[in-house]
């Protein structure tokens, strides 16, 4: 069984998200980036799967010369080729990426590598869009499913499972097949030292994608309003005290 799953590059969940002066993108002098969390989940079932029935585990994503680090990093858990879909660094649209990502695996099957199984993180962690898994399996034509919590192979059909407000959705669906799957399908593994010594050296595989021009047009990102916070000064010093002792049980953490 071949396995692709595409990885995206965003900034570390938590960190504090500052802009360029011109709004048109993320001041990364002081960010720190990692894969996708959904994705990174999903290079995690493409490894389990890979264990179970054989075969081997690609990982693909599309950004600046710095995105090799996330292949790195999915080398390092197991991932045995990465191809890197390589950008000025700009922002491309789903429907951008989605065409590079068909095109990109139009390629790769010329050169006989014939996936059976397309994994994706079920949104990006910065975007969210939820866009580009529907997009690219519409493109190769294939059946996909989104949302999946639960995942199985059994001799060509995915069994895929997603919560659903009453219990579950089954799914059985024939290969290949796009899936995205959810934070939570699994506990993705740590890189392990010789892991991360090995893919250093590996070899990616890299393509120059050219947007066709046809895209969204970026006019200016804006963060979110700041939450306000409530502040309450008790007091000075001890006259500080029996007010604190009030709102303590007002809170239930000390009995009266």
């Amino acid at each position: 069984m071949d396995i692709l799953v595409c990885v995206k590059r965003v900034p570390a969940t938590g960190g504090k998200i500052t802009l360029t002066p011109d709004e048109r993108g993320i001041d990364t002098r002081y960010a720190s980036f990692t894969v996708s969390p959904h994705e990174e989940c999903g290079v995690e079932e493409a490894l389990r799967l890979v264990e179970k029935h054989g075969g081997t585990t690609t990982v693909l994503t599309l950004g600046p010369e710095v995105a090799a680090d996330q292949l790195r990093d999915a080398m390092a858990m197991g991932a045995q080729r990465a191809v890197h879909l390589k950008t000025d660094g700009s922002e491309w649209d789903p429907g951008e990426t989605a065409r590079s990502i068909v095109e990109a695996i139009s390629a790769q099957r010329a050169e006989g590598h014939n996936f059976d199984l397309l994994l994706l993180g079920n949104e990006a962690a910065d975007t969210g869009d939820y866009q580009v898994g529907i997009r690219v399996a519409y493109g190769l034509g294939w059946p996909v499913v989104t949302g999946i919590k639960l995942l199985e192979i059994d001799q060509g059909v995915a069994l895929c499972r997603r919560e659903a407000a009453a219990g579950w959705e089954i799914f059985e669906i024939p290969l290949p097949a796009v899936i995205t799957v959810k934070e939570g399908i699994n506990l993705p593994r740590y890189p392990t030292v010789p892991g991360r010594l090995k893919a250093k050296k590996a070899p990616i595989e890299t393509v120059t994608p050219k947007p066709n021009g046809n895209t969204l047009q970026m006019v200016r990102l804006k963060l979110p309003p700041a939450k306000a916070q409530k502040r309450e000064i008790l007091g000075q010093g001890p006259e500080a005290a029996p007010r604190l002792v009030e709102i303590l049980l007002e809170l239930g953490v000390v009995a009266p």
